[in-house]
Parts: structure tokens; C-alpha cells; sequence
């Protein structure tokens, strides 16, 4: 876990960038927007810790992407808090197009999946969307949020790469370089955005 210095913060509102647990695909093959995968018994024990740990954070609200893995995920942490879960599109995975549900041997056989893991600024998924229009949408969200009336702390119950690139966005890194971020399934990783600034305050903390 990387934590950041999160002092002399004057940010209107707090995020929590939640990856889902794990699923039954975790590992195998990209999920993507293809099916619905479930949470394995492993992602529902990451999801109770993820319960416990929010209510210790004072979770104000809970956001998710539509897929079914961060919906179970995003349940499991708002039932906890009384809080009921929205549903938000600009938190959905990135639409890896034709390669969505592929398994990753299947994967590693294809130079444009070396080429998309290389060169994540330029390179575009078949029939999907290119990493910056992913990131672009979730930081659209996250900033009409931060600027709207005050609720208090705000988790994004969303997806690794989603939050690997809006990490990298406000440090200000290329989106080749998202891959040197770790983020588990069932981590935090907390950010504080307002005023035009944003700050990184802990990256891929995974409650106990």
C-alpha cells in the first residue's frame, strides 16, 4: 500500500476508489462487459471486510458500476451502512470491445493485447474504447460530484483499471504507465478532489 502525505487538505469532498471483489473469472479471463460474473467466496469475505472497514470511514454513499461483481460488492458495503447503492455508468469497466470475456491465454496470443498493455495512452481496444475516453468519463463524474452539495465521504465501488487510471490522471503520469499501480480486488484507494486540485492520499489499502 502506498500512502501519500494527506496533510493541509482543502478539498471539498473525500472518494474511496473501490475494486470488487473477487469473482469467478478473477485470474482466467477478462471479464470486461461481457456476462455477469458473480462474487466468488473469496470476494464475498473481501466485501465483508469492506463493510466493516466503511463503517470505521463514515461512508456517506455508495456508487457503483453496473456489473454485477461491484453491484454484489457495492450491496454488501451499503447494507451495512443503511445506505441504499446507485448505480453509475461512468464507473462501468473499460469496454475492451471484441475482447471482452476472452480468456487470457487466449489474450497473450494477440499482439494488440501487447500493444494495449505497452502503450495504454495510444493503443485502442477492438470495438471498445480507448483508455483515455475510460478515464475521461470516471473523472467527469468524480469532479461533478466533488463540486456538488456536500454529503460527506463517497465510495466508487468500480474496477482495476478504471482506478488505475484515474490515479494516474491526477499525478499528473501517462496512462502508459498505469500497469505500475497494483490495486487488489477489495482494496481502497482514497483520493480527495475539489477546486480544480486533487490529492492522492493511499493507493491498493486492503482492509483486514
Amino acid at each position: 500500500m502506498l500512502m501519500l502525505d494527506p496533510s493541509d487538505s482543502a478539498f471539498l469532498r473525500r472518494f474511496y476508489l473501490v475494486r470488487h471483489g473477487a469473482h469467478g473469472d478473477y485470474g482466467e479471463r477478462l471479464s470486461g462487459r461481457a456476462g455477469q460474473s458473480s462474487l466468488s467466496e473469496a470476494g464475498q469475505r473481501q466485501a465483508d471486510r469492506l463493510a466493516r472497514w466503511a463503517g470505521q470511514a463514515d461512508v456517506a454513499a455508495v456508487q457503483a458500476s453496473p456489473r454485477s461483481r461491484t453491484q454484489q460488492t457495492a450491496t454488501i458495503v451499503a447494507t451495512a451502512r443503511k445506505l441504499a447503492v446507485e448505480t453509475v455508468d461512468a464507473l462501468d469497466e473499460v469496454d475492451f470491445g471484441d475482447w471482452n470475456g476472452r480468456s487470457f491465454a487466449e489474450l497473450e496470443e494477440d499482439p494488440l493485447w501487447h500493444e494495449w498493455n505497452s502503450r495504454r495512452a495510444t493503443a485502442a481496444t477492438p470495438g471498445g474504447e480507448r483508455m483515455g475516453e475510460a478515464v475521461a468519463r470516471t473523472v467527469a463524474h468524480l469532479e461533478q460530484v466533488a463540486t456538488g452539495p456536500s454529503q460527506g465521504p463517497v465510495m466508487l465501488v468500480t474496477h482495476c483499471d478504471i482506478i488505475r487510471g484515474v490515479i494516474a490522471f491526477y499525478l499528473g503520469l501517462s496512462l502508459d504507465h498505469i500497469l505500475r499501480f497494483d490495486i487488489d480486488p477489495g482494496s481502497v484507494s482514497t483520493i480527495e478532489v475539489g477546486a480544480g486540485q486533487a490529492r492522492i492520499i493511499r493507493i491498493n489499502e486492503v482492509p483486514a
